[in-house]
């Protein structure tokens, strides 16, 4: 398996786990003698960090989704710059927590067109898409289980000063998005086979972590036979 300069993101739903499958992807090529460089999306540098700071201290219900779209372009475009393109061309092996296919769902589901969504991904990064992007496939309802939030979208007051699309970040518009919304979002995470840049793989992640890790390790295996 040749994985040496290879870009692979992990997508999906809130609450899918992509920090525990990424945390195994990455220990699992370390241990084969590959080199990770880790990358989170927004943020990653430090004006990618201003950008993540600006989309989760806003209150989105106020902003134009184009805008939303933009800025999450913007913070990819640095991203990419600064942490993607040097760690590949020095043969690492780039796991990212999101990508543009995470505006293809989010910002899809709030009516952004598709085609105008990878315009602008290739605007922002070039020719720099992932090699492979997994998308961990769970229905929100139990995605909202597994991080404590209501229904409805908000966290229980236990979590209240956190956003489980965004960890670390303070409670904003985004949480606040009705279940309606995260199954529109769903369902165009599992349309991105086909009709996105690069290989998509859907995994089922209402399972076990284990069960879920051994599909995670066998879709890159096949990727980079």
């Amino acid at each position: 398996m040749n994985i040496a300069g290879k870009f692979i993101v992990v997508d999906g739903p809130d609450g899918a786990g992509k920090g525990t499958q990424i945390q195994r992807l990455g220990e699992w090529i370390t241990a084969q003698g590959g080199h990770c460089t880790r990358a989170r999306d927004p943020g990653g540098t430090e004006i990618s960090e201003r950008i993540r700071h600006v989309l989760l201290g806003y209150d989105l219900s106020t902003m134009d989704s184009r805008c939303e779209a933009l800025l999450f372009m913007a913070s990819r475009a640095q991203l990419v710059a600064e942490v993607v393109r040097p760690a590949l061309k020095k043969g690492h092996t780039v796991l990212c927590d999101r990508f543009i296919s995470a505006t293809c769902a989010y910002q899809g589901a709030i009516g952004v067109p598709q085609d105008e969504i990878l315009a602008l991904g290739r605007l922002a990064v070039d020719d720099t898409w992932p090699h492979l992007t997994i998308v961990l496939d769970v229905p929100p309802d139990v995605g909202f289980a597994r991080t404590n939030r209501k229904r409805g979208g908000a966290k229980t007051p236990r979590h209240a000063g956190q956003l489980a699309i965004f960890d670390g970040a303070n409670t904003d518009a985004m949480e606040r998005r009705p279940l309606k919304f995260h199954r529109q979002a769903r369902k165009l995470f599992q349309a991105l086979p086909g009709t996105y840049p690069g290989p998509v793989v859907l995994v089922d992640a209402d399972r076990e972590v284990e069960a879920v890790w051994e599909d995670v390790r066998r879709a890159v295996e096949r990727a980079f036979q």
